[in-house]
């Protein structure tokens, strides 16, 4: 586990940034739907991005975030997946090409209520051979293995959003049946803002139709 503090230069930027995504949230067009256990809601930006979440109906756990934004010229992009099991391969013809995908390492976000959290599935090696630092000056989070088999160098998108600055001390990772976990403690700002977002979402009048994938007016 990591114990060094490492802390970048924090002003009232942060502040306003964290301001600034809350405005944004609080002014989209939002839609529910209550659907097999989970609460769905898609945000339309005025900038015309979108934003899609599903939280569970029974702990509140938010399960998937996926985003869509749009292109210079206006065309829609596709969804690509923040938080949560990501979008199937296709699936190969070959009955060994199939096995050697099932063998690589899979990443993804699995997020607690207190904790950022990735899974990285498919890493048979011992603890120790492992190596998860915070790098303040990229604003990301870096996997490494002393064997030299698996590297991963990410951000955490909520950080960008609010202009966070990183503490290695919220940093650890555990391993156990092949799987790489890495958590991050979310700051209070986070804490809070979720909080908060997740009283408005509450309160919204779920749809039944299946659908919540809004069209700009």
């Amino acid at each position: 586990m990591v114990t060094e503090v490492v802390l970048c230069d924090r002003d009232a930027s942060g502040d306003m940034a964290v301001q600034s995504w809350t405005q944004s949230l609080q002014s989209s067009r939002k839609t529910a739907l209550i659907h097999d256990g989970k609460r769905k809601i898609h945000f339309l930006f005025t900038d015309g991005n979108e934003m899609a979440e599903e939280y569970d109906l029974k702990t509140d756990e938010l399960i998937v975030r996926k985003w869509r934004n749009k292109s210079t010229l206006g065309a829609q992009g596709q969804w690509e997946v923040e938080v949560g099991e990501p979008p199937a391969s296709p699936v190969a013809s070959s009955d060994d090409v199939i096995k050697e995908n099932n063998s690589n390492p899979l990443f993804m976000r699995t997020d607690t209520k207190s904790s950022f959290q990735w899974r990285i599935r498919n890493l048979p090696y011992p603890k120790d051979v492992f190596s998860v630092v915070v790098e303040p000056s990229e604003k990301c989070i870096i996997i490494k293995t002393s064997n030299k088999k698996y590297y991963k160098k990410f951000s955490v998108p909520d950080m960008e959003r609010s202009e966070l600055p990183f503490d290695c001390s919220a940093l650890s990772f555990t391993h156990a049946n092949n799987t790489l976990i890495v958590s991050y403690k979310k700051p209070k700002e986070i804490l809070t803002l979720e909080q908060e977002l997740l009283k408005e979402l509450k309160k919204l009048k779920g749809t039944g139709d299946g659908n919540v994938d809004c069209k700009t007016q």
